[in-house]
């Protein structure tokens, strides 16, 4: 796996090194292949000025010794440090400045840092407030992801737990409703309501949703599946279920989900191993 330490790292490709820019990342150089032109090239350039960022132009021997032409598009940006992950009670203080009722999602385990990477890229883009990922047995939030999340990664708030139910329950504190994503649920994903305080969650890609983790949810949402294969990938079904959320905030379910939460002013979380 990736380091998860706070050392300066990559961010490949055109997309995310210019979000990277855009989100204000501390970046100490970008280097671009010689020959390499573009719209987003010129954008690059014009907005590391402003930002004051050196970019080197580099032979493609050079550019080789560190990052592959193809997959990086020929642009790599170093950064002055990693990207440090959120504690959850900061995840939560940014999520109640919100004026919509909280939408978060949570990864349980996706192990592949193109599937996380891709459902971070659809939560930033369908106003998902707040991504939360385990600290271990998880694709870190690295060069890979945050290629594939096209530079999302810079703009989505992150934070990292230790434990999942432990986080859960914090989460039904605060009212929200738990909403596990599982192709044995039985409420179709059409069905449920997510206008309310909302966490998602989206389960291994091999294994989905953990058994502790599923027995904390309060209600398993599924995705028709017609095909002969019996599953979608991790990241098309997320999101799936993010943007039917989506829509429902935007045009409220005609049914919804008393509030506030029934949660609210239970007890201690139960613990467990998340």
């Amino acid at each position: 796996m990736e380091n998860r330490g706070n050392t300066g790292s990559r961010i490949a490709g055109r997309k995310p090194v210019l979000e990277a820019l855009r989100a204000g990342t501390q970046l100490e150089r970008i280097l671009i292949l010689q020959g390499v032109h573009g719209a987003v090239i010129e954008e690059i350039r014009s907005t590391a000025r402003q930002a004051r960022v050196t970019v080197l132009d580099l032979r493609r021997e050079e550019f080789r010794a560190l990052a592959d032409e193809t997959t990086s598009q020929g642009v790599i940006a170093m950064t002055v440090s990693k990207k440090p992950l959120m504690q959850l009670d900061q995840l939560l203080s940014l999520a109640r400045t919100r004026t919509e009722p909280g939408f978060l999602l949570i990864l349980d385990e996706i192990e592949d840092p193109q599937n996380l990477g891709a459902l971070i890229r659809t939560a930033e883009c369908a106003g998902v407030h707040g991504v939360i990922v385990p600290k271990h047995h998880s694709a870190p939030v690295g060069p890979a992801a945050v290629k594939a999340s096209a530079g999302a990664t810079e703009h989505m708030a992150i934070a990292e737990v230790t434990n999942v139910v432990n986080a859960i329950e914090e989460l039904k504190q605060e009212g929200f409703w738990i909403a596990g994503l599982e192709g044995s649920g039985s409420t179709s994903y059409t069905a449920a309501d997510y206008t309310g305080p909302t966490a998602l969650i989206v389960g291994n890609e091999g294994k989905g949703i953990r058994r502790l983790v599923k027995e904390h949810c309060d209600f398993l949402v599924s995705i028709p599946v017609l095909g002969k294969v019996s599953s979608l990938n991790a990241s098309v079904a997320g999101a799936l279920v993010m943007y039917e959320a989506l829509r429902q905030r935007v045009r409220p379910h005609p049914h919804p989900i008393p509030s506030p939460s029934p949660h609210l002013g239970e007890g201690e979380g139960t613990e467990g191993s998340g």
